[in-house]
């Protein structure tokens, strides 16, 4: 790639420390318009999370924030900091309109991820990176992601935004768990298991359309909606950088999507295949979009569950696809959960 086109890259190679400068010019004591964090409460997601260490040209590492109970890497986090590693490669016009990607092994949540990016075409309109995310030198993660500069079209058209309540009139997560905490028939163990709930910090500002439908209490459709924000405040930023936050966003509570018209089982291995995702509009991954997921179809032990990601102005902002291993087993009659 000619000196020229590799330069036009360095503003988002410099993103985190950028979004960081800015943050602290907004928050420097006096408020500023949209601004709902303090400076200490920059986003995770941003300050660590998707930050990668460059090791060498197309070479990045990354570290784990958050861990799920399953002790397997997060593979929203794969996906985001691979999204990351590709972007850094591609000059500042062009902008993420898809990602493909397959989990060929479980990530270690103990060592480190390296990220290793190949340039494989860089065309006029579209530009395409393949990254490998590689731990014990074996990859876990392949990902191809595109590129594209901007188009206008008088080809415009979407799904219309389902009607919610809200954010401001829904639970958060916390205050759900909370309420049945306060439950006096609970069992020891589903306090032990929501009080470690609440003890995780994980990165992502979550609050359910329907909470009985979210936790599975009532069997229905495979369909559930809630509404999904980065924690902390990021800004006005980048495109990519919101990009690479909403890939993070879209690997949580995807999958078990699947598994809602059956309160009779519970998952006892579960594992992602492959991510798919396309991007549409514009957004701010620090405000509340809606996330809304279905599943069309479940079968030999797989299944197939699709996320729609709105803005709350009611514009399609990102549309993703996923597939993964289930495999359950009978939920015991006296659980409480």
């Amino acid at each position: 790639m000619a000196e020229g086109k590799v330069s036009k890259s360095d503003s988002f190679n410099r993103l985190i420390d950028i979004t960081e400068s800015q943050n602290s010019a907004e928050d420097d004591g006096s408020e500023s318009s949209g601004a709902r964090y303090p400076q200490d409460l920059r986003s995770v997601l941003v300050t660590s999370v998707l930050n990668l260490e460059q090791l060498d040209i197309d070479l990045y590492r990354g570290t784990h924030h958050w861990v799920p109970r399953t002790q397997r890497l997060f593979g929203g986090q794969i996906i985001g900091q691979a999204l990351v590693a590709a972007a850094k490669s591609v000059s500042d016009d062009l902008y993420a309109h898809s990602l493909h990607c397959y989990f060929v092994r479980a990530g270690d949540p103990k060592v480190p991820v390296l990220y290793q990016v190949d340039r494989t075409r860089d065309g006029r309109s579209f530009t395409v990176r393949s990254v490998k995310a590689i731990q014990h030198g074996q990859p876990i993660l392949i990902c191809q992601a595109s590129f594209q500069l901007l188009q206008p079209s008088p080809l415009q058209h979407q799904f219309p935004m389902p009607v919610v309540p809200q954010p401001e009139d829904l639970p958060t997560v916390e205050e759900i768990i909370q309420r049945y905490l306060s439950k006096p028939d609970l069992t020891e163990s589903a306090k032990q298991g929501l009080n470690k709930l609440l003890a995780t910090e994980v990165p992502i500002e979550v609050k359910p359309v329907s909470p009985a439908q979210f936790y599975r209490h009532v069997s229905g459709e495979p369909r559930r909606l809630f509404w999904a924000r980065a924690r902390g405040h990021i800004g006005e930023g980048n495109m990519k950088l919101h990009c690479c936050v909403a890939a993070y966003v879209s690997d949580f509570a995807l999958l078990g999507t699947v598994l809602l018209p059956y309160p009779k089982y519970k998952a006892r291995f579960t594992a992602s295949l492959d991510h798919a995702m396309w991007f549409h509009s514009t957004f701010r991954s620090d405000e509340w979009m809606l996330y809304e997921c279905d599943s069309p179809w479940a079968g030999s032990s797989r299944g197939l569950a699709q996320g729609r990601l709105w803005r709350r102005d009611g514009v399609l902002a990102a549309s993703c696809s996923q597939e993964g291993v289930l495999r359950v087993k009978p939920v015991p009659e006296n659980s409480k959960l």
